[in-house]
């Protein structure tokens, strides 16, 4: 796999599948994969995103269809702090990416949205008006 532009950290391969940092078993390990694990190190370890916050791949209905999230991070009170939308790095952050997040968030009502390639990052924070693009991604804390 590429090197992405995201925090290195001590993964774990065998027979091309990667040990999930969250749910503790080997995944599959394709371009997506790799891009989301590497995030998700980020936010733990160098955000302080609690683990057991962290719902992987949650399925919600949009219009009659099933749809599953990447990335979503709860608040302590349970409600969806971050909506993370995650590419492989040859996938172009466009429109499309941006709308389908967006989509997502129709259902899940994030105070933060985010999509990554692992080489190009963008996140929204949810103001008033609507949402926002910021800089840095948000410390938990």
């Amino acid at each position: 796999m590429q090197p992405l532009k995201l925090p290195e950290f001590d993964y774990q391969i065998e027979n091309n599948k990667i040990l999930c940092l969250i749910r503790k078993k080997w995944i599959t390990l394709i371009p997506e994969e790799w891009v989301r694990q590497h995030f998700i190190n980020l936010l733990i370890t160098h955000l302080a995103y609690p683990k057991g916050l962290f719902k992987l791949e949650q399925t919600m209905s949009y219009f009659k269809n099933q749809k599953r999230s990447d990335i979503v991070v709860l608040d302590r009170d349970g409600k969806v702090f971050l909506l993370v939308e995650c590419k492989a790095p040859s996938i172009r952050l466009d429109q499309k990416v941006l709308g389908q997040v967006s989509a997502y968030n129709k259902v899940l009502d994030a105070r933060y949205l985010a999509i990554t390639n692992g080489m190009n990052h963008f996140i929204w924070e949810k103001m008033e008006e609507g949402f926002n693009q910021i800089r840095e991604f948000p410390n938990f804390n």
